[in-house]
C-alpha cells in the first residue's frame, strides 16, 4: 500500500470533489442519497476519509463520525480543519484492512469510500469487507465506493492518447487490475470491478442490498461542456442525474459508484 499512500501523499485530494462542476456532481449525488437514507445521531465511521469532505457533511449535520485514512498528509489536514469547528472527531492513521482498534460492532454506518478500489488482491479486498462488517453493528449500511471497470478505459483513453493501447484495454477488461509499475500505469495500485461483481460480494456477506447508484456519471468525460454551466443549468444537471442515477446502463458508464448494503 506505500504506493497508494505515495500518490496520495503528493495529490491534493482536498480539491477533487469542489474545484468544478464536474467533479462536484459525485459529491452532491452521494450527499442526496446518503441524507435520505442514513438516520439521525448515527455513530459513522469514514474508513478512508480523504481529507474529510465527507466526514465533516456528517458531522456539520451532528452524527458521531471517526475518520480515518492509510495517508498521514489526510489526516493532518482534518486535524488542521478540526480547530475551526466546535465538535470533537476521532482521527486517525489507518489501514482499513485492520481496524482491530476498533471493537466489535462499534458504528451505525461505515463509509468504505476509497479502499476498496486501490486492494488489488482478493485477500486484501476480502480483509477490508470483513474488517468494515465486523465493526458495523447489526442493522447498520456499509456504502462501498468502487470503479467501473468497463468505464474506465474510455476515460484514461479519451484523455491522453498515449493510454490508448490495446494491451492495456484488454488488462483492464480481463482482470481489473492496475499496479503501479506497469508500463502504461496511469495512477497507482487499482482495482476496476463491475455492479454484477459488487452485488455478488455483497450478497456473498449476508448483506441486504438497498441501494446502487451512480455517484458522477459521465460528468468526468463531459468536463469541458458541464464546467461552463451556470448554477441553474449544473442544478438541473444534478436533478436529472439523479433521476437516473440506478440505471443499469448508467452505473457502467460513471466513473465512481457507491453500493449499500445493510448487515
Amino acid at each position: 500500500m506505500n504506493y497508494v499512500v505515495d500518490s496520495y501523499e503528493n495529490y491534493k485530494e482536498e480539491n477533487r470533489l469542489t474545484t468544478n462542476n464536474a467533479r462536484r456532481i459525485e459529491f452532491v449525488t452521494t450527499t442526496r442519497v446518503l441524507d435520505e437514507i442514513i438516520g439521525t445521531n448515527s455513530k459513522i465511521l469514514d474508513c478512508a476519509a480523504g481529507t474529510g469532505i465527507y466526514a465533516f457533511w456528517f458531522a456539520d449535520k451532528g452524527h458521531d463520525v471517526t475518520a480515518t485514512d492509510i495517508t498521514p498528509r489526510h489526516i493532518d489536514i482534518i486535524n488542521r480543519t478540526l480547530t475551526n469547528k466546535n465538535y470533537h472527531m476521532n482521527t486517525s492513521v489507518l489501514d482499513a484492512t485492520d481496524m482491530s482498534c476498533f471493537a466489535d460492532d462499534s458504528f451505525d454506518i461505515v463509509l468504505n469510500m476509497g479502499p476498496f478500489y486501490h486492494l488489488i488482491t482478493e485477500e486484501q479486498r476480502e480483509k477490508c469487507m470483513k474488517e468494515c462488517l465486523r465493526v458495523l453493528r447489526k442493522g447498520g449500511l456499509l456504502v462501498t465506493a468502487y470503479i467501473p471497470r468497463y468505464y474506465v478505459f474510455q476515460y484514461i483513453a479519451t484523455s491522453n492518447e498515449k493510454y490508448l493501447d490495446e494491451h492495456l484495454a484488454k488488462q483492464l477488461i480481463e482482470t481489473g487490475v492496475l499496479k503501479h509499475d506497469d508500463e502504461k500505469c496511469f495512477w497507482t495500485d487499482t482495482y476496476y470491478s463491475s455492479k454484477d461483481e459488487m452485488e455478488s460480494i455483497y450478497r456473498r456477506y449476508g448483506l441486504k442490498i438497498v441501494d446502487h447508484f451512480a455517484q458522477d456519471g459521465l460528468a468526468p468525460l463531459l468536463s469541458q461542456k458541464v464546467d461552463k454551466w451556470d448554477e441553474n443549468q449544473f442544478k438541473t444537471w444534478c436533478d436529472y442525474h439523479y433521476s437516473v442515477c440506478r440505471e443499469q446502463s448508467v452505473l457502467g458508464a460513471s466513473n465512481h459508484v457507491i453500493i449499500i448494503g445493510r448487515k
